[in-house]
């Protein structure tokens, strides 16, 4: 679609002049202990202030786990390490034998807990790996995520020591829990210590596993609750204005981290000058946010804000945009664009609205970011922003890493100014104003919810041919259809019933497309399919035994009454409607 005349003068007034001091503000300012975080925070919310926005700082208590350093001795040498964020803390060491594993190099950043994806074909099977790890520390390349610390914990495995793919160390977090722990999620706390160390120590280390060596892991960390700011700007719509959009973003960030997330919080704070300026021509309301807690508290602070005002997010929000990331160095493609089918043709119609000539992919969400409304149901898009092209990025050498427009100082000291590109942040920043915009100010909301229909129906016939005929799926592909051939019949409903219906229709078919948990719960930090409730039925074939397969069942059928029974709700929704 073409911009049209309100909108051209919204981009019309997108200027560096704002957000590039921010940027060169961050540049000097680590910002992930906690008093540094709460300072950036003040930085954030006196600029609002100086260009005339009000802006509201709340001031949650979050649970964050800090990591102050680490080593890993062996053979009489101590290596460099760093902790992930929530590994257990050993001042006083951890030893044991040096067992190793190989990774799949393609699922270096996957958030997957598969044996088959994170290992490859050649591990052998889960009991054969439970043998090897128990009551060792596993040395293995890769970064000490959630799901793969989850499972060398799960195997009796006593540390996780993470070799990174280069010469650097990158920080990370290790947990998969959601924000801050209710006690549902305390039981999943790590209770081993992970490092990372770089690759030639880590091949080092390799080597001393393979001949049968030791070593003592020792991790430093702080944890506990604290005070963190949550700077959030409202920017009221004329018409609607109880209606909003949420843009948002990290502001804590490992030591400087330039490119994540500096540029994206310098994004958020000219989208709120430009919106404040404009806000006579916006139809709805934006809410902007900076969210601490990104790192040291795995989404705390987005996870606060959801559950704090989830009823008002349930009643009014109409989507959620996340901004990490945008306006890095040599990031001109935008083949790794995250959004859900019912927002991706918003998303690609606004970067290719400012970049006719783009290069443009759709994907599905990671459960990572800080995606922490899915279980509320909120249309979302955007994640980590414009990349480098495949090629270049090839050219260069450079490894698969999770932001900093996959420049390689992704998480490391080297996030610095240089990794910001002024221009590339321009064009970000236009980005993410229009598809704000376009959810802002249409009179219909622009869901493409027969896009998420063939989305669940091309889910569905994949389940269908990977259980092998051991389950039967042909009720779900009904609904799927059913509901599909009701959609149109919403174009001739009144705009605002049609409005509150296809927002009703996203409370109901993002969180069965993206959750386990039930609504207002946050599902854990590692891979979540589509449809998840009805993903065993792919393996059924892989259960060996009668016993474990009637368990299999007894879960397919529960998912596929959880299904069947939202696009029930689905339907009626539509009905109503008309």
């Amino acid at each position: 679609m073409a911009v049209i005349e309100a909108e051209q003068h919204f981009l019309d007034q997108v200027s560096l002049d704002l957000p590039w001091s921010l940027v060169e503000a961050f540049a000097k300012m680590p910002r992930w202990q906690p008093e540094d975080v709460n300072r950036a925070a003040e930085v954030i919310a006196g600029k609002l202030r100086g260009a005339g926005v009000p802006v509201e700082v709340h001031r949650p208590e979050v649970y964050l786990s800090i990591p102050q350093s680490a080593s890993v001795t062996a053979g009489g040498t101590t290596f460099r390490a760093k902790p992930p964020s929530s590994s257990l803390s050993v001042p006083d060491g951890q030893g044991g034998r040096l067992v190793r594993l190989d990774a799949n190099p393609k699922a270096l950043r996957s958030y997957s807990r598969d044996i088959a994806t994170l290992f490859g074909g050649g591990i052998g099977s889960a009991e054969e790996v439970r043998r090897l790890v128990a009551g060792n520390i596993v040395v293995m390349p890769g970064f000490g995520n959630p799901a793969l610390t989850s499972l060398i914990e799960e195997w009796g495995g006593i540390g996780l020591i993470a070799v990174n793919p280069g010469v650097d160390i990158h920080w990370g977090t290790c947990t998969t829990i959601w924000g801050s722990p209710d006690l549902a999620d305390l039981p999943r706390k790590p209770g081993i210590p992970v490092v990372a160390v770089n690759n030639p120590d880590g091949q080092r280390l390799m080597e001393m596993a393979a001949a049968g060596g030791e070593a003592t892991i020792r991790t430093d960390l702080t944890e506990g609750w604290f005070a963190q700011a949550i700077p959030v700007a409202a920017i009221p719509g004329a018409v609607e204005p109880e209606r909003f959009v949420l843009v948002h973003g990290h502001y804590d960030s490992w030591d400087v981290g330039v490119g994540d997330n500096a540029t994206g919080d310098a994004t958020l704070l000219e989208l709120a000058r430009v919106l404040w300026q404009g806000r006579a021509g916006l139809r709805r309301s934006v809410r902007l946010a900076w969210w601490p807690g990104h790192s040291t508290g795995r989404y705390a602070g987005s996870t606060w804000f959801a559950d704090r005002f989830a009823l008002d997010l349930d009643r009014n929000c109409v989507a959620q945009i996340n901004c990490d990331s945008p306006g890095c160095r040599w990031a001109t493609s935008y083949h790794e664009t995250r959004a859900f089918p019912e927002s991706a043709g918003v998303a690609a119609d606004a970067i290719r609205d400012i970049l006719p000539d783009a290069d443009i992919r759709t994907l599905r969400p990671p459960q990572a970011g800080d995606y922490s409304f899915n279980n509320i149901g909120l249309p979302s898009l955007f994640m980590l922003s414009s990349t480098m092209p495949e090629a270049l990025r090839h050219e260069k050498g450079y490894y698969d890493v999770s932001g900093c427009g996959a420049n390689i100082a992704w998480h490391t000291e080297n996030d610095t100014l240089e990794i910001a590109d002024p221009a590339i942040l321009l064009t970000d920043v236009r980005i993410y104003l229009l598809a704000a915009l376009r959810f802002a100010n249409a009179e219909v909301l622009p869901y493409d919810w027969a896009a998420t229909c063939d989305e669940f129906l091309a889910t569905i016939a994949r389940y269908q041919a990977a259980s092998d005929g051991l389950a039967d799926l042909s009720p779900c592909t009904a609904a799927v259809e059913a509901l599909k051939a009701d959609l149109p019949a919403l174009e001739g409903a009144d705009p605002v019933r049609r409005n509150e219906a296809l927002l009703r229709l996203s409370r109901i078919l993002v969180p069965v497309n993206t959750t386990r948990e039930p609504r207002f719960r946050h599902d854990p930090a590692y891979t979540v399919p589509p449809l998840p409730t009805i993903a065993m039925a792919a393996e059924l074939p892989g259960c060996k035994d009668d016993h474990m397969r009637r368990v299999a069942e007894v879960e397919l059928m529960r998912g596929t009454n959880r299904l069947l029974a939202a696009l029930e709700e689905a339907k009626r929704v539509v009905a109503a409607a008309l």
